[in-house]
């Protein structure tokens, strides 16, 4: 198809915008990843800078002295993370499914109630009441999975719509006269169907397990069953603590001195790393997932 000039105006205009926010959204992630090789002294004398004075790797020696700690951490974040968005979908998905089926006749009461869990929450200490006393997860590795599971009803109204909207009725109808179940044809025909909408929601949910954080704090109580927010968040108060005169109170000597910001920024940079991986093999399903799936149906 051949473009008008003015199309073709509009097309460089759009591709210079997008390159221009696209350098802009990714220069701050740059500027953390400078800051945490920058020499501690300059970044206080200084501040941030994208051409440092003096760079350092003492932010990196510091965790690199506690790396089994780290690698812990790693496991856990990735095994909850894993497991989580796993069972997440799995759930998720049966959920929306009936919802999706216009001959399922309380599918109008479930988007309801659906629906209404994103409007109204039980609160805090009702959750916590919850979850310890009748489910009895406390310091256990399914704290860290269990309360995020239904956490977004807007997940499950983006793959009933995409359901709805792209699953044609009439696959299922044959599916039923094949003699095919209706756990066959969830598993056979809807979800091969349905990998945009999935891949796009399983985003969304490992999004969450790997940036979470409330749920630690809240039901676990080992260090040993903390993921790597959790541990970041630990070292941030310990280097903190040590940095403050009440450090050397309770040692019975100087505070020590130790590349705080440097860390925290060395630290922003191994949470942020392994997102950075996972997306790009997530964005062909990102957009088609999202607009199909939000379509109202």
């Amino acid at each position: 198809m051949i473009q008008t000039r003015g199309e073709r105006t509009f097309t460089v205009f759009s591709a210079v915008v997008m390159f221009l926010l696209t350098v802009f959204a990714f220069l701050p992630f740059l500027l953390i990843v400078i800051a945490s090789f920058t020499n501690e002294t300059t970044l206080i004398r200084n501040g941030y800078s994208f051409f440092p004075e003096h760079l350092s790797l003492d932010a990196y020696r510091y965790i690199k002295s506690s790396a089994y700690i780290f690698i812990r951490a790693y496991g856990v974040s990735f095994l909850v993370t894993i497991l989580g968005t796993a069972i997440g979908l799995l759930i998720t998905s049966m959920l929306a499914y009936p919802m999706s089926r216009s001959d399922f006749k309380y599918h109008n009461l479930l988007a309801f109630v659906v629906f209404f869990t994103m409007l109204f929450s039980g609160g805090i200490v009702p959750s916590y009441i919850m979850w310890t006393q009748y489910f009895h997860i406390k310091n256990t590795l399914w704290a860290l999975i269990l309360p995020n599971l239904l956490a977004n009803g807007f997940n499950v109204l983006l793959v009933r719509n995409y359901f709805k909207n792209n699953v044609p009725l009439e696959i299922i109808e044959a599916a039923q006269i094949d003699g095919a179940s209706e756990l066959r044809t969830f598993f056979r025909i809807m979800l091969p169907l349905s990998m945009p909408v999935m891949a796009t929601v399983g985003m969304f949910m490992g999004l969450a397990y790997w940036n979470d954080w409330i749920n630690a704090l809240y039901f676990v109580s080992k260090p040993q069953l903390y993921g790597i927010q959790n541990l970041l968040m630990q070292l941030m108060s310990n280097i903190q603590f040590l940095n403050s005169g009440q450090a050397g109170n309770v040692l019975g000597a100087e505070s020590v001195s130790l590349p705080s910001t440097a860390v925290r920024m060395a630290m922003a940079v191994l949470g942020i790393v392994p997102v950075l991986f996972v997306l790009p093999f997530m964005q062909k399903y990102l957009t088609r997932g999202v607009i199909i799936g939000a379509v109202k149906g």
